[in-house]
């Protein structure tokens, strides 16, 4: 049995928020479904961590300004967050019920990133703005990150809606690029094992790229291992 705490329509489909406890682990779970799809579990939170601590060990500055796609249950910009050196992070997500959540305490972390004053929450389409001639800020077009992590679809090849298509080219990806500060980094969630294909997408458009896989048991399956993935990708450093 699961507890409903929300139920919005969205532009891609009804979206809700439920939350149901697991007496074999003794904890509640909270899930975000599209539909009858699973977005994401408070139970299975390591590779979307590993997405901010992955992508910000790669960095050496300091004051670093920070961009994530896709909020779910918050956990990448809880860890992006979690570092001192962070001074400033926006997080983009295509669906307002999913930042209302937030602002009103529906998630496990409460209201922890609405209250932080270096987090901006921020309601928009990620890729719809990553092919603009502005970027991701209105009031600073052109603006460029440290890093800009990436959790929404599934994979490159399994996405959330059609809206993405585009974006896993050579050519989209390398227009990130323009929002991206030299030297600075771009990662990539998947939901699956790491895949040469996607680290070659990922070199096409930048001057580095590697893949991380990211090993966690599955405690409602006799702790059977997973593997998901957090590709890497650097631009080249500003010419001297």
């Amino acid at each position: 049995m699961f507890e409903e705490l929300d139920f919005a329509p969205t532009p891609i489909g009804a979206i809700s928020l439920r939350r149901r406890h697991i007496l074999a682990l003794k904890t509640d779970v909270f899930e975000i479904l599209l539909g009858d799809e699973h977005l994401m579990s408070s139970l299975f939170t390591a590779s979307e961590v590993a997405l901010a601590e992955l992508g910000l060990s790669a960095l050496a500055d300091d004051n670093l300004d920070i961009l994530v796609g896709g909020l779910g249950l918050g956990y990448t910009a809880q860890a992006v967050l979690a570092h001192d050196a962070v001074s400033r992070l926006t997080v983009i997500d295509l669906l307002e019920p999913v930042i209302r959540w937030h602002q009103e305490g529906l998630v496990p972390m409460k209201t922890e990133l609405a209250d932080d004053h270096r987090c901006r929450l921020v309601q928009g389409d990620f890729f719809a703005l990553a092919s603009s001639e502005t970027g991701f800020d209105a009031q600073q077009p052109g603006r460029q990150y440290d890093a800009i992590l990436i959790d929404i679809d599934h994979t490159p090849e399994r996405l959330l809606h059609g809206g993405s298509a585009g974006f896993y080219t050579v050519d989209g990806l390398s227009n990130l690029q323009r929002f991206l500060k030299p030297s600075g980094i771009v990662g990539l969630w998947s939901d699956e094992r790491p895949d040469e294909a996607i680290t070659g997408l990922l070199g096409g458009a930048f001057a580095q790229s590697w893949a991380e896989p990211v090993v966690f048991a599955n405690p409602l399956q006799d702790g059977r291992e997973i593997t998901q993935t957090v590709y890497l990708g650097r631009k080249a450093p500003a010419e001297i």
